[in-house]
């Protein structure tokens, strides 16, 4: 009998601790207070310990039909070398799953998001092409059943955005958002171009992952609160009272502003969830920087200023720099339809790029 792999005695520690989960979730009274964390751990545990499971199975069926391949009758000597031909596709394609279902997993992924964008280089054009972006996210959101809720949004007076804020609830909204942060740049002739000439011009995406107050805590002597009037695009009156909010976190510099409710508190609440999520971003990439420096690839840095999406509009093309990828289908990505072909490539990419140095 052969001495079992690590990868074999790895799935043991899964199953052992799968099954401690389990009686100790039978018996509440022996669970006590952690309940609810084991629960969370059972839960995210299953559909590995399901996988490790039927792997076991398939093995053990395979040391069966080897055995009635070679000493069973002609006729089931055959019928076990058919179902071995399965099976030697099946065992490694199980493999594979358990090893992508034991690649550590980024906790802030089930995380609602918090969308920053910005109009870059290019002046008027940019800001159109930001508040274009800004719409597309706001229908994909719609596509994928998540709530967009408008946290404010800076116009420029012909429709574009200087910048614009959203916080983004749903299912796996950061999972699937987090490789859009970067620099999203536009070709194309701007409406204002009389000569017909393509101008290249750009606006920066940041997703962030929200954070709870358990997540960051903000001392009240790290702020510094400004109140204001708001006031619209070109001068314009939202309200007569001191109801705009500017919070400045003393220690990072970091600045917030809110200007879109008519209630100051309500204001502070959103700019105060601006800024945790901000705050908790900066302390993740962090430490992701300090992991990425050990990795041998990732998909893309999460770096703001990294080019990473052309939007060609006379070509009716965008192109991923990260993972090469250029589909002539740019009415369907503005509109949020094709915008899943680059996340489900990106996701996948960074999974097999993790996968290769988890072997």
């Amino acid at each position: 009998m052969s001495a079992a792999t690590p990868f074999d005695v790895k799935l043991e520690k899964v199953v052992r601790r799968h099954a401690e989960l389990r009686d100790a979730l039978a018996d509440p009274a022996r669970a006590g207070g952690d309940f609810a964390k084991l629960s969370k751990e059972y839960s995210d545990l299953t559909p590995l310990a399901e996988a490790i499971d039927a792997l076991t199975k398939a093995r053990i069926e395979q040391t069966e039909l080897d055995t009635l391949a070679r000493d069973g009758e002609a006729d089931m000597r055959a019928l076990a070398e058919t179902e071995m031909k399965l099976l030697e596709k099946r065992i490694p394609a199980l493999e594979h799953e358990i090893k992508l279902l034991l690649l550590p997993k980024d906790e802030a992924d089930a995380r609602n998001a918090i969308l920053e964008v910005r109009a870059g280089t290019g002046g008027e054009e940019a800001a159109l092409f930001a508040a274009e972006l800004f719409r597309m996210y706001q229908r994909y959101a719609a596509l994928h059943n998540w709530r967009f809720e408008v946290m404010e949004v800076s116009e420029t007076g012909i429709g574009g955005f200087k910048e614009a804020i959203a916080s983004i609830t749903g299912h796996d909204v950061f999972h699937r958002l987090k490789f859009e942060s970067g620099v999203h740049r536009v070709q194309r002739v701007p409406q204002t171009e009389g000569s017909g000439r393509i101008h290249t011009s750009a606006a920066t995406v940041a997703v962030l992952p929200e954070a709870e107050e358990v997540d960051i805590k903000i001392d009240d002597k790290d702020l510094r609160i400004d109140v204001f009037r708001s006031s619209g695009p070109g001068g314009q009156s939202v309200n007569t009272t001191d109801s705009a909010v500017r919070i400045t976190h003393l220690p990072t510099g970091l600045v917030v502003q809110q200007q879109d409710e008519k209630s100051q508190h309500k204001n502070k609440a959103k700019a105060m969830k601006v800024l945790r999520a901000r705050l908790y971003e900066r302390e993740r990439q962090a430490k992701e920087a300090s992991r990425a420096a050990s990795r041998k690839s990732q998909v893309g840095s999460g770096d703001r200023s990294e080019r990473i999406r052309t939007y060609n509009f006379p070509q009716g093309r965008v192109s991923d720099h990260r993972i090469n990828l250029t589909l002539y289908k740019i009415d369907k990505v503005m509109s949020g339809e094709a915008l899943d072909e680059f996340i489900e490539a990106l996701l996948a990419e960074d999974q097999a790029a993790r996968l290769a140095e988890a072997e």
